[in-house]
């Protein structure tokens, strides 16, 4: 059984506000989330910019007592599948429950559960954690809690491939749906990065930029953080169609390789077999590909490898754009909030623009978009994660 995938639910929270409306009114508009972070003291590390949630607490959407079980990432999970599945209109009854999955990626984990737990014993000096601290902890929190939300009893479980772990969730979660194995998915990825620990971690690869994000910019200096999640529902393009669902769009594709190459370093060639595993796995040739939204982390290495990689498959003439300039790199849920930009963008026929661009590179020479977002009607477009480790995941969307 081969079926087409739609998907009909959207939510996410991140760094450009905290629903799927604030995300995109951000994006059309070249709005940068990026600013002093909050969630650690000032001066703590050497860069001093991040992306965070604005103004999030979560007492606007969770009791006390239930907040207190969930990890700042898990709670950022549950939040966008809330809102997808509202966006949906899908109700999991029991019998769709048992027919469906809840597939999500995240690099960390509850690290900021962790970086308390560790606190408390190295400078603390206490001698008890708190009785949570496991299941908080766990990566696989957030899929936990959304499945027990809504009665989901299929397939559920978390992929942890660092920076491409929810590209791995979308996509199978996508081949799950597609071959017939559940009649819905809940997918994403979810992340919270900014606790002390981590980010000292961060600061110790050098990747960090000082200031902001530039991806392809000639004076690009590196990456900079962001946490949230962003989620989709799918569903079989039939099923979304009987009952009257909004459709944002079609999962196509999906492919994934490894470099074998180098911890991290990227290697253009290991990329570009994974979004040609993705155009083969949706029938299609790279030149029919219109945008590309980019991995584009800002570092040295990256972009001209991506740039490299998007030439060879697609072409010279396709539209990129890094959305990371402006909701920073999730790390484990960028795959899902860049999903959730490309499909927005196919939908509103208008393409996110790579912001904070100041001067070309000859290495990047592509159309990447900069600064203003750009009207196109496109039908056929490519979403990239590549990770540490060199493992890289690509997925093919297109507009109906």
């Amino acid at each position: 059984m081969t079926r087409r995938v739609a998907v009909t639910g959207i939510g996410v929270i991140s760094a450009l506000g905290r629903s799927r409306g604030e995300f995109w009114d951000a994006l059309k508009s070249a709005r940068c989330g990026i600013g002093p972070m909050t969630l650690v003291p000032a001066g703590s590390v050497r860069f001093e910019n991040g992306a965070e949630v604005p103004d999030y607490r979560a007492a606007n959407y969770f009791e006390e007592k239930e907040a207190a079980m969930l990890d700042r990432f898990a709670q950022f999970a549950l939040i966008a599948a809330r809102e997808a599945v509202a966006d949906s209109g899908i109700a999991f009854d029991d019998a769709l429950g048992e027919a469906s999955a809840v597939v999500t990626g995240s690099c960390l984990g509850g690290k900021t559960t962790e970086d308390e737990g560790f606190r408390g014993l190295y400078e603390l000096k206490s001698t008890r954690f708190p009785p949570l601290s496991i299941p908080k902890a766990m990566a696989n929190a957030g899929a936990s809690r959304i499945s027990l939300e809504y009665g989901i009893r299929g397939p559920v479980y978390t992929i942890s491939t660092a920076c491409s772990s929810a590209n791995h969730a979308i996509g199978q979660a996508f081949w799950m749906v597609r071959g017939g194995v559940v009649e819905a998915a809940i997918a994403g990825g979810s992340e919270a990065p900014f606790s002390l620990g981590v980010l000292k971690a961060w600061e110790a690869m050098r990747v960090v930029s000082p200031d902001t994000c530039r991806p392809f910019s000639k004076d690009r200096r590196g990456l900079i953080l962001g946490e949230g999640a962003a989620m989709l529902v799918l569903e079989s393009l039939e099923r979304a169609r009987a009952r009257g669902a909004r459709v944002y769009g079609e999962i196509a594709g999906f492919g994934m390789s490894s470099d074998a190459f180098h911890l991290t370093q990227p290697l253009a060639a290991g990329a570009a077999r994974a979004m040609r595993a993705a155009l083969y796995d949706a029938r299609i040739e790279g030149p029919a590909i219109g945008y590309v939204n980019a991995h584009g982390t800002g570092t040295p290495a990256n972009d001209p490898a991506e740039v490299e990689a998007i030439r060879a498959v697609c072409g010279d003439r396709v539209l990129v754009s890094s959305t990371k300039s402006m909701h920073g790199h999730a790390l484990g849920a960028a795959g899902a909030i860049e999903a959730a930009a490309t499909l927005l963008a196919l939908d509103n026929e208008l393409i996110p623009p790579t912001a904070n661009f100041t001067e070309a590179d000859p290495a990047c020479n592509l159309d990447v978009v900069p600064n203003i977002a750009r009207t196109a009607a496109v039908e056929w477009a490519l979403s990239n994660s590549f990770a540490f480790g060199g493992l890289n995941a690509a997925l093919v969307f297109r507009r109906l």
